[in-house]
């Protein structure tokens, strides 16, 4: 470096540049070499750690599955007020049968019956059902096109009638034998505007077969609901004169005879499918979850539900995610308060003990982990059952009578005793660390000074050990409050957790949203501990030894 500077007075680098500058370039280097090793484990924890916890919370308000299915219908039933007890209007109900046949082509209707049926029960069944007799109502038009002439029937003329010369001059160009994909179908643009609910109609069906299922256009007979969309279009009386492309003469045919054709009433048509679709509250839930996201899994979290007038509490009959959650905290805090009575002598035999016993006992504390939970879980079982060994030996010792047996297993006792065993070493290993670092001295030189055995060791040695009780205690209640496997297996109906009910709806119901939102609650309420903890106790005051 050298002792010049500028004009300005800035110290100059070796190299002529400004001292300050040539520091910070310095810095920078160090830092992107330290982000540099730190980028794997930051890429991992991102990806298997943050990003299953951000779908999970998108996952408890996310509700598209509604309006991509039900586009239409949705948009038609905004302004519908089901207040005043009477169904929607007819074109909701063509909306409707639109839509549902869509979605009954591309199997979605099923999904999206399981999706309401959470909030209204039998409604999955409707939607099932109507899947399978939807295509009928299109088929009234369909034969009553292709009655009137063959020309209707054929895929190839529809092909010519709908598609733009390009795509047509493609499509015979095509070797259907090739490995190359069919040419994606273009619209003819006269008929975009002479038939737009025909066109658009006949775009889905082109890029169902074409994309979805994989087929030839050419070889596939139009949708029921082209018919339908066609019998719509003609019925206005377009202004076909000035079309001279393929199927002119033939439109101006059909749009003379439709007039004459039998019509479908679609409200009588969907009652005649299931009664269910002229019932008000089927439309009330369909309405209440027609927005993307919604409040409506959450609520259900806390016992409650959402309808068209607001959030309601549920029946008394059907609450249970409150109950659950109160249960599960408070038999985390018995598990916990079981694991620091009974970890804290042996932490304290271990740390005052000689190093040889004390490796010896350490090895029998930490035996269980190299035992299957599940071993573990099931070994419980078979001990706490009426005549599981407990339940034996309390009757051979003559403590319990041979026909009054204890009830320690499918409830809360089973919960407790299983997970307070399986959790202890938890508590032991902090406590264990904390206590080895606290001088003996500092209990000889309290008695020396008249303290009795207790007074010692409540004034002096416990004070000092409180950050292994409190190390243990975040430990083993975070690990408690979110356990499922061993309160599946011994708790019964009344010993279980809410975990369980998470695991119930990602495995079972297949409710993902319910599963996410009480995930979501179970995380802030184990965060908002985890802040009063903070704020009574002090963060800083849990330590792990040293």
């Amino acid at each position: 470096m050298t002792d010049a500077a500028q004009d300005n007075g800035q110290m100059l680098a070796a190299d002529g540049k400004p001292l300050k500058s040539s520091l910070n370039r310095a810095l920078r280097r160090q830092k992107l070499r330290a982000l540099a090793l730190i980028a794997p484990l930051l890429i991992f924890v991102l990806i298997t750690f943050i990003a299953p916890i951000a779908d999970m919370l998108f996952r408890s308000v996310e509700n598209q599955i509604v309006s991509d299915t039900l586009p239409r219908t949705t948009e038609a039933l905004a302004d519908w007020d089901g207040d005043t007890g009477e169904i929607p209007s007819p074109e909701v109900f063509k909306a409707l049968y639109t839509d549902m046949f869509i979605a009954q082509e591309r199997k979605l209707h099923t999904r999206l019956g399981s999706r309401l049926n959470y909030e209204l029960t039998g409604i999955s069944s409707l939607f099932r059902k109507s899947g399978r007799r939807v295509e009928d109502m299109g088929e009234v038009y369909q034969d009553q096109f292709e009655d009137l002439n063959d020309f209707w029937k054929d895929s190839e003329t529809w092909n010519a009638l709908m598609g733009s010369d390009a795509w047509l001059a493609e499509q015979a160009a095509w070797d259907e034998t090739s490995d190359s994909r069919q040419p994606q179908f273009e619209l003819r643009e006269e008929i975009e505007g002479l038939l737009p609910q025909t066109a658009a109609t006949f775009e889905i069906f082109a890029d169902f077969v074409q994309n979805d299922d994989e087929d030839n256009l050419a070889n596939e007979d139009p949708w029921a609901l082209v018919y339908s969309a066609l019998y719509d279009d003609l019925i206005v009386e377009p202004d076909i004169s000035g079309y001279a492309g393929p199927g002119s003469a033939e439109l101006l045919e059909a749009m003379a005879a439709v007039r004459s054709f039998e019509t479908v009433d679609y409200p009588a048509a969907f009652e005649e499918v299931d009664e269910d679709w002229h019932s008000i509250p089927v439309w009330q839930t369909i309405q209440t979850y027609s927005p993307d996201f919604t409040s409506g899994y959450f609520l259900n979290s806390v016992d409650m539900k959402k309808s068209p007038d607001g959030p309601v509490i549920r029946p008394e009959d059907e609450q249970i995610y409150i109950k659950l959650f109160i249960r599960t905290l408070f038999m985390s805090l018995v598990i916990t308060g079981s694991c620091i009575l009974l970890g804290y002598p042996v932490a304290w035999l271990l740390a005052n003990l000689p190093a040889r016993t004390a490796n010896l006992l350490m090895i029998l504390v930490l035996l269980p982990f190299w035992t299957s939970l599940l071993v573990r879980t099931s070994a419980w079982k078979v001990m706490l059952q009426q005549q599981g060994v407990v339940n034996d030996t309390l009757v051979w010792l003559g403590l319990v009578a041979d026909d009054s047996r204890l009830a320690l297993i499918n409830n809360q006792t089973g919960t407790i005793i299983a997970m307070t065993h399986i959790l202890l070493p938890f508590m032991i290993l902090p406590l264990y660390s904390v206590m080895k670092t606290i001088p003996p001295s500092y209990l000889r030189a309290a008695k020396s000074l008249g303290a009795t055995n207790w007074t010692a060791f409540w004034r002096v040695y416990f004070p000092q050990s409180v950050p292994g009780i409190g190390a243990g205690s975040i430990l083993v209640f975070i690990l408690a409050i979110g356990y499922y496997i061993t309160p599946e297996l011994v708790g019964g109906t009344t010993g279980t957790f809410i975990s369980n009910r998470i695991a119930y709806h990602i495995s079972s119901s297949l409710n993902w949203g319910l599963a996410a939102a009480l995930g979501a609650i179970l995380l802030a309420l184990v965060l908002a501990l985890y802040w009063a903890y903070d704020k009574i106790v002090g963060i800083d005051n849990v330590k792990l030894g040293g």
